[in-house]
């Protein structure tokens, strides 16, 4: 009887020893891969949360040119054979622009008119617009720049930052995900020597729930 309870005890410790390696190796490497992050989302948490103590004046940029007459002829010919007011610029004209003013085109959302282009350039931290007359060519850039802390605002919030950000975001998210489950696993291993820790958890829960049940309406 003694022997089986000895062995029973052996192969308990055993496997608490495997669990808690495994768990300790995956809480600490969910902690490297989304540390960095988790402090950027912390802190524009809080920029965000008051967004009216910080004052930003927006810098506006204005940039203006002729497009050279065979590529406004190029645009005259794409409108005729597309027929459709959201057709994307040709490549050689967004190609052009991107020399000449430094300003991607590519995949952006473009609206045709009968005399005029307009492309929405939205970016993080600020906006942007571009437009093209079809008749004399000229082509007007307006760029405006609220600041580095209204770009971070934006990279927490996943605002026009595109998809490798978006993409960037959910493993991030996975990997907090992994980091609070396995942190949530090693309490509860360590949970018989330590009493205060379910009491913590459950003040974790208790205090936002009463918050938005008493303060939220």
């Amino acid at each position: 009887m003694a022997e089986a309870l000895r062995a029973s005890s052996a192969r308990a410790q055993k496997a608490r020893a495997f669990w808690l390696k495994h768990l300790h190796q995956w809480h600490w490497m969910s902690a490297a891969m989304c540390l960095v992050a988790m402090l950027l989302f912390s802190v524009t948490g809080f920029t965000l949360n008051h967004a009216s103590w910080i004052g930003a004046k927006p810098k506006v940029t204005t940039q203006t040119a002729a497009l050279p007459a065979p590529l406004r002829e190029q645009l005259k010919k794409t409108r005729e054979s597309s027929g459709d007011d959201k057709a994307a610029l040709p490549t050689e004209v967004a190609d052009w622009l991107d020399q000449t003013l430094t300003v991607r085109v590519e995949d952006r959302e473009t609206e045709w008119s009968d005399d005029e282009i307009y492309v929405s350039l939205p970016r993080p931290g600020g906006d942007a617009w571009l437009t093209v007359n079809l008749e004399d060519g000229e082509v007007t850039h307006e760029l405006t720049d609220r600041g580095w802390l209204s770009y971070f605002n934006d990279l927490h919030k996943g605002r026009n930052a595109g998809a490798a950000w978006s993409l960037f975001i959910d493993v991030f998210a996975f990997a907090v995900l992994v980091f609070a489950i396995t942190g949530l696993l090693l309490l509860k291993m360590h949970a018989g020597n330590r009493p205060g820790t379910w009491p913590m958890v459950a003040l974790g829960l208790v205090l936002p729930l009463l918050l938005a049940i008493l303060f939220i309406h």
